[in-house]
C-alpha cells in the first residue's frame, strides 16, 4: 500500500501568544497516516488516525475542539483531527530512539516514495489492576530533517522531567520468595533501565542484612536513588540502612525515641521478588516487577510514615507496615521455623495459631492524632495525591513548628488513653496492609504519609468470632472493624506492657490462656505437654521482635519511595487506557 505523500513531509508549528508551541505533524504508523501533535505547553503527545470528514463521531469532535480550545487554537487544523486517538503525557514517555530501518519489511510499503526515516516512542500504557506495562509506536516520514526536528524536541522535554533518576544503586535478594530475584532483575527490569539510559551498580547480597551494612559505608552522593530486589525482608534492610546512615551523618541519636529523625530524601525501589511483598502492593497496587520499574523511571516520589519500635532506652527496629502481637506474632514465630515450606508457610502458621487460640492479658497506653484529618472507620481510602495525607501532614509540621517555639504544651502534658485487658491480637498499621489475599488490608483506611497509625485491638473472643474477623480481611465489601470485640484508634504514638512483665528484664513472659478445652491446644514449645505458658513475639514487617514491653512512634513523611500511591480505579480503562 503506498502511503499519501503528505504523510512524509507536513509539519505545522501552531504558537497562538505568550503560549508554548504546539509541533504537528502528519507521520505515518504502520499502513496509516496518523495526525501527531507534541503539546509542550500541556505536556502531552497524541497521534489520531486521519479520517474522512464524514467518519468522526460527535464525541470525537467535542474532544478535538477541547483539546485545541484550551491552546487557544481554530481553524481548518482543528476542523482536520480525527474521531480518535492516543494521548500519552510527556511525563510518561520512556524514551524516545531513532529507529533502525529494515528494508525488507517496509520496501514494498515505501517503494514510490523516498528513504524512509523513523523514531520510536516507548511509553506507560495502563492496564488492569494498575498494571503498567511499556509499548512502542514507530512513526515513519520520508524527510530526514522531520524525523531529526521531532526526536530533538521530544528529548528536550524529556531532559527537563529532573525528577528522574540517571545513577542507580541495586540490591538483589537471591534467596527471598521463590529465589527469584535475580532472574526477575535481568529478564525484567534490567532492560527497561538500559532502555531509558539508566546506569546501575548491583550488588547481590550474600549474607542477612548486607544491603543494611554496606549502606553505612557506600558512597551515597552519586547515585540517585536505592532500588531492592526481593520482599518485605529485603525492603526492611535498605530501610534500615538508609535511615541509620542518615541518622549517623547528622548526629541523631535513635535510641532516644523522643528525638525527631532527620528526613531521608534519597528515594528508595521496591522490584518485588518475595513471598509477601505488602509494601509494594500498598504503594503501587500490584506486586509486579516490570510496574514497579516504571515507576521508578518516571522518577515517581511517594512519602511515607515511618515508625520506630523501642524498648526503654534502646532502639530495636523501624516498620512502615505492621507491628502486631499476639495471633500475628505467633504466626510469624511459627513460620519461621517452617521456612523450608516457603510461602505455603504462612497457611500452615496461619492455621496452627487458629487452633491454638490464645489471648495475652497487658496494657496498651496510646496518644491520639488529635490533628489528623478522618479515622480508621471512614472508609476513605489513600490514593495517588491524597488530599488527607496533605492536609495531615501540614497541620502536624504547624503543630510541631509551635512546640518548638514553646507555645504549646510538651509531650508529658498531652493526654494518653489506657486499655487494659485480655487481647486475641493488638496491631498498629502504618498503612493499609494490602496484600493479594487481602485487597483491603488490615486498616482500609491507613494512610501513607499522613503521621498516624491506626491501632487495632482485638479483645478475647470465641473461636468462630474471631474467624469472621479474619475472613472479613479477604472481602472488599466487609467492615473487619464492625464486632464489638474490635476497636480501632488513629493515634500517633502507643505503649504497650504485657501483664507479667518485670521492670528491669529486657524479655519478657506472657501467660497464654487457653480457651475452651474441646479443642487441643498446640504448644509450639513442649507439643507433648498441656502447659499454657508460652511467649509471644512481635511481627514487625514480617520479622520477629522478642521484646515485648514496647514503645512505637511514628514519624511522619521519614522516606520516599519510587511510587506514587494507589491510582483511583475509575481513572484507568480497563481495555486500552491510553486510546482516548
Amino acid at each position: 500500500m503506498t502511503l499519501p505523500a503528505r504523510c512524509c513531509d507536513t509539519m505545522e508549528t501552531l504558537q497562538p501568544a505568550a503560549s508554548p508551541p504546539v509541533l504537528c505533524s502528519v507521520l505515518a504508523v504502520r499502513s496509516h497516516s496518523c495526525e501527531v501533535t507534541l503539546d509542550s505547553g500541556l505536556g502531552l503527545f497524541s497521534w489520531r488516525e486521519v479520517r474522512p470528514r464524514r467518519e468522526r463521531s460527535r464525541a470525537g469532535m467535542c474532544l478535538a475542539r477541547a483539546f485545541h480550545r484550551a491552546r487557544g487554537l481554530t481553524g481548518s487544523f482543528t476542523d482536520r483531527l480525527p474521531s480518535a486517538g492516543h494521548i500519552v503525557p510527556v511525563s510518561e514517555i520512556v524514551s524516545v530512539e531513532e529507529a533502525e530501518i529494515d528494508e525488507k519489511h517496509y520496501g514494498m510499503q515505501w517503494k514510490h516514495m523516498c528513504k524512509p526515516h523513523a523514531f520510536t516512542v516507548h511509553y506507560v500504557q495502563r492496564s488492569k489492576k494498575h498494571r503498567w506495562r511499556c509499548k512502542a509506536v514507530t512513526f515513519w516520514c520520508s524527510d530526514e530533517l522531520l524525523c531529526c526536528h521531532w526526536l530533538q524536541a521530544l528529548n528536550n522535554l524529556l531532559e527537563q522531567q529532573a525528577c528522574r533518576p540517571k545513577h542507580l544503586l541495586v540490591y538483589i535478594n537471591p534467596y527471598g520468595g521463590k529465589k527469584k530475584g535475580r532472574k526477575i532483575y535481568e529478564k525484567k527490569v534490567a532492560p527497561l533501565f538500559s532502555l531509558a539510559s539508566i546506569t546501575t551498580d548491583v550488588i547481590v547480597t550474600e549474607y542477612a542484612n548486607h544491603a543494611r551494612d554496606n549502606l553505612y559505608e557506600v558512597n551515597l552522593d552519586k547515585y540517585d536513588g536505592i532500588v531492592c530486589v526481593g520482599g518485605d525482608g529485603m525492603f526492611s534492610e535498605v530501610l534500615h540502612g538508609l535511615i541509620g546512615r542518615v541518622q549517623k551523618d547528622t548526629g541523631i541519636d535513635h535510641n532516644n525515641p523522643k528525638i525527631p529523625l532527620s528526613q531521608c530524601y534519597m528515594r528508595i525501589g521496591i522490584i518485588p521478588a518475595g513471598s509477601t511483598d505488602c509494601v509494594c502492593f500498598a504503594t503501587v497496587g500490584i506486586s509486579d516487577p516490570v510496574t514497579s520499574a516504571l515507576h521508578i523511571i518516571l522518577g515517581d516520589s511517594q512519602p511515607l510514615d515511618v515508625s520506630s519500635v523501642h524498648d526503654r532506652k534502646t532502639f530495636l527496629k523501624y516498620t512502615v507496615s505492621l507491628l502486631g502481637y499476639g495471633f500475628y506474632g505467633d504466626v510469624v514465630k511459627c513460620s519461621e521455623k517452617n521456612r523450608w515450606l516457603g510461602p505455603a508457610r504462612y497457611d500452615f502458621s496461619g492455621f496452627k495459631t487458629f487452633l491454638s487460640h490464645r489471648y495475652y492479658e497487658g496494657t496498651v497506653s496510646f496518644q491520639p492524632a488529635k490533628w489528623a484529618v478522618g479515622s480508621p472507620k471512614d472508609k476513605v481510602c489513600c490514593t495517588s495525591g491524597c488530599y488527607i495525607c496533605r492536609q495531615s501532614s501540614n497541620q502536624l509540621r504547624e503543630q510541631q513548628r509551635a512546640e518548638t517555639c514553646g507555645l504549646q504544651h510538651n509531650e508529658q502534658e498531652e493526654k494518653w488513653k489506657t486499655v487494659k485487658g485480655k487481647f486475641m491480637a493488638v496491631n498498629a498499621a502504618v498503612m493499609s496492609c494490602a496484600c493479594p489475599r487481602s485487597p483491603k488490608g488490615l486498616s482500609p483506611a491507613a494512610h501513607l504519609a499522613d503521621g498516624t497509625a491506626d491501632l487495632i485491638l482485638v479483645r478475647k473472643c470465641s473461636r468462630l468470632n474471631f474467624l469472621r474477623h479474619l475472613i472479613r480481611h479477604t472481602k472488599s465489601n466487609s467492615d473487619q472493624f464492625d464486632f464489638p470485640f474490635v476497636d480501632v484508634y488513629r493515634i500517633k504514638t502507643f505503649q504497650f506492657t504485657p501483664k507479667h512483665s518485670e521492670e528491669n528484664d529486657s524479655e519478657s513472659t506472657d501467660l497464654a490462656n487457653i480457651g475452651k478445652r474441646n479443642f487441643t491446644q498446640i504448644c509450639t514449645d513442649h507439643p507433648s505437654c498441656g502447659c499454657s505458658q508460652v511467649n509471644s513475639v512481635w511481627n514487625c514487617d514480617g520479622e520477629t521482635l522478642d521484646e515485648t514491653a514496647i514503645e512505637m512512634r511514628v514519624h511522619c513523611q521519614l522516606v520516599r519511595l519510587f511510587a506514587r500511591g494507589i491510582e483511583d480505579s475509575h481513572k484507568e480503562d480497563d481495555e486500552n487506557p491510553s486510546r482516548v
